[in-house]
Parts: structure tokens; C-alpha cells; sequence
């Protein structure tokens, strides 16, 4: 066998692996989300019902679609904001020339190092003295903060591979900064801004700690505190309707990442900036 083959061979069987890994903790949650016995490998009956998600959804007490609402909510509203203010500053750092300029992400990056439960305590004493604790600015403003970092380096990133002759040219025509940044910068850097956007999303719609700590109720708190607080009516641990609140809970990320992820791959085949 030649060698080129067994490294094909080999390079199948890592890929197939490596998938295998990654997909077998959601399969088993859709096959206990689907099973009328959590427990059906000790006691050997599996019975397919679609009982758990008919619970999930119908009893008001699990309060499902009202943890999926504020989920998507709080995380819309924060990764857009991120995303707009990463991209005006990243246009400010790559653009314009001023003292400490390349100061501004090192500073959000070292901020965004701290433990997010070395600032939890402050910030619950904050929002007490807002009265903003079980709403959503509770969780909004926090989210932004956690996100711009990762966003602004992303898109000062993708602001760089554009040649700045493009902003010459357009200032030269009459064009101001602002509509530079809205007509050129922001098409020709469409994968960087999604790619932001999504990773915003990912963070703020699974973010748990201060989810917990600054809401109450189902009024405000978010889906992954919701479902891991989820019991049953006696106390018991209801694994196939948190299994089947989960299966619910992913389907908005996978068609939002879906959509997203087109914009992506065409930005990507569309070819780099000619300088």
C-alpha cells in the first residue's frame, strides 16, 4: 500500500473519530430527550415518546418559553451592541491616528481576563442600587462589556486586511468617515462582523453565572439557568425534560449560526482586497 494511502486512511479514521467525539454527547441527549425512562441501560426498556417535549412546552410551571424568550432577548440585543461598538472602535484603532490608540484593546483585553466571579459580588450590589436586578438591562449591559473584547479584536483584524487606499479614495470624493465606514469597511469586512456577532451570541445565550446571580424569577432569567434549575414536582431529577429542554434550547443557535454562516463562506469566496 502506498504511503499517501494509509495517510488517507489514517486522516479518514481521525476525521471520523474526532466527529464521532464531538456528536455523541447530542445524540445521547436527543435519545434520552426522546426515551420514556431515563434509566432504560439498567433496566433495559427504551421507549420512544415525545411525551418530555410535550411537558416541557405545555406546563406553564417549567416556564420554558419564557427562559427561551429572555435568552434571546438579552443575547440579541447585547451581541448586536458589542458588534457595533467593536466595529466603530476598531475602525477608530486601525484608522485614525491619536496617542494610545493601540493601548484601547490591550486595556479591554486585560479586563476581560478577570474571573467573572471576582466581579460578580460588585456588580450585584450595583445593580441592587439601580434596581435593575430580575430585568433585563440586569444581564444586557454585564454582556456587552464580556464581549467587546473578543469582538474588537476580531474585526481590528479583518479592518487591517483592508487597504486603507480604499478610505483615500473615498474621503477624496467627499465621502465622511462615518460613510466610509458604513459603505466600504463594513461590506468588505461582512465575515469579520459576523463572526463577531455569532461568538457574542454563543457567549451571552450560554453565560451562567451572572444569569444566576442577578435574576430571580422566570421574568428575566435566561434558559441555561432555567434548566439547570429544573426538578420535578418531587423534588426528582427529571433528566428526560431537561434533556428534551436542551434538545429546544439549541435549535435558535443552530438556524441563527446556519444563516450566519453563509454570509461567512461567501464573504471568504469572494476574494481579498486588491490593494
Amino acid at each position: 500500500m502506498k504511503e499517501k494511502h494509509i495517510i488517507l486512511i489514517l486522516k479518514t479514521i481521525g476525521a471520523v473519530s474526532l466527529a464521532l467525539f464531538c456528536l455523541f454527547p447530542f445524540a445521547w441527549m436527543i435519545i434520552i430527550s426522546l426515551s420514556g425512562n431515563a434509566d432504560f441501560l439498567t433496566e433495559g426498556d427504551l421507549q420512544f415518546t415525545f411525551k418530555n417535549y410535550f411537558e416541557v412546552i405545555t406546563y406553564e410551571s417549567a416556564h420554558l418559553l419564557d427562559y427561551l424568550r429572555n435568552s434571546l432577548v438579552i443575547s440579541l440585543t447585547a451581541s448586536v451592541s458589542a458588534t457595533l461598538f467593536a466595529g466603530l472602535s476598531a475602525y477608530s484603532v486601525s484608522r485614525l491616528k491619536f496617542k494610545g490608540r493601540i493601548l484601547i484593546p490591550l486595556l479591554l483585553l486585560g479586563i476581560s481576563m478577570f474571573p467573572q466571579i471576582s466581579i460578580v459580588g460588585y456588580l450585584f450590589e450595583m445593580m441592587v442600587n439601580f434596581g435593575w436586578i430580575n430585568t433585563y438591562p440586569a444581564l444586557i449591559f454585564p454582556y456587552i462589556t464580556l464581549t467587546l473584547p473578543l469582538a474588537l479584536w476580531i474585526m481590528i483584524s479583518y479592518f487591517e486586511q483592508v487597504t486603507k487606499e480604499l478610505d483615500e479614495a473615498a474621503l477624496a470624493d467627499g465621502a465622511t468617515r462615518l460613510q466610509v465606514f458604513y459603505k466600504i469597511i463594513i461590506p468588505v469586512s461582512l465575515p469579520g462582523l459576523a463572526t463577531s456577532f455569532i461568538l457574542s451570541f454563543i457567549f451571552c445565550f450560554n453565560e451562567f453565572l451572572f444569569s444566576l446571580m442577578l435574576t430571580i424569577d422566570h421574568n428575566a432569567r435566561t434558559i441555561p439557568v432555567g434548566i439547570a434549575l429544573f426538578e420535578g414536582l418531587h423534588g426528582q431529577v427529571p433528566w428526560g425534560q431537561i434533556m428534551a429542554s436542551s434538545v429546544i434550547a439549541i435549535i435558535p443557535v443552530l438556524f441563527l449560526i446556519a444563516f450566519f454562516q453563509r454570509y461567512i463562506i461567501g464573504g471568504l469566496t469572494r476574494g481579498s482586497v486588491k490593494g
